[in-house]
């Protein structure tokens, strides 16, 4: 077991990191791509997402982040990321949205004590398409949040294996 899940049950992770989790993707889309995230007021509906970007977590921690969104938000974090009309991305969709979560993974680790230097990051791994299933290790806490990106639907999620 390691030092991280050693100090905390699957319930304390997902209370104290689940504010530090929507702090660390807020910062980096107001950052990087100059839009603010808001907090869904009511639950969504998961029709529609099917891009997922994945960044492995290694070392003290050992899981793996999600961030998942629809093709029309992948388009649009492309074209403010590059500069670009959102028409006009193409195969940098699958590399903007992979960085985002890259940026959202990393930004994470450096806020959560100890977890910074740590901690490694995997390359980012993008999916399309909505029919499949991820299935973590049985005893794996799964923190998630749910925000609107330009009124979109994203959802951030980290599970943590012990």
């Amino acid at each position: 077991m390691n030092a991280v899940n050693q100090n905390f049950s699957a319930h304390e992770l997902r209370e104290s990191w689940a504010p530090v989790l929507g702090l660390a993707a807020r910062e980096v889309f107001e950052r990087m791509l100059e839009s603010q995230l808001a907090s869904a007021s009511e639950p969504f509906d998961e029709e529609g997402i099917d891009i997922t970007s994945m960044v492995g977590l290694a070392g003290q921690v050992c899981g793996i982040m999600t961030v998942r969104c629809s093709t029309k938000s992948a388009l649009l974090m492309t074209s403010k990321m590059l500069g670009v009309d959102a028409k006009e991305a193409g195969p940098e969709m699958w590399d903007a949205v992979g960085e985002v979560c890259n940026m959202v993974a990393g930004n994470f680790k450096n806020k959560v004590a100890g977890m910074g230097d740590a901690c490694m990051l995997s390359v980012p791994t993008v999916i399309t398409g909505a029919d499949y299933g991820l299935h973590p290790l049985a005893d794996s806490a799964r923190i998630e949040i749910r925000l609107l990106f330009e009124g979109l639907p994203l959802i951030i999620s980290i599970m943590v294996n012990s």
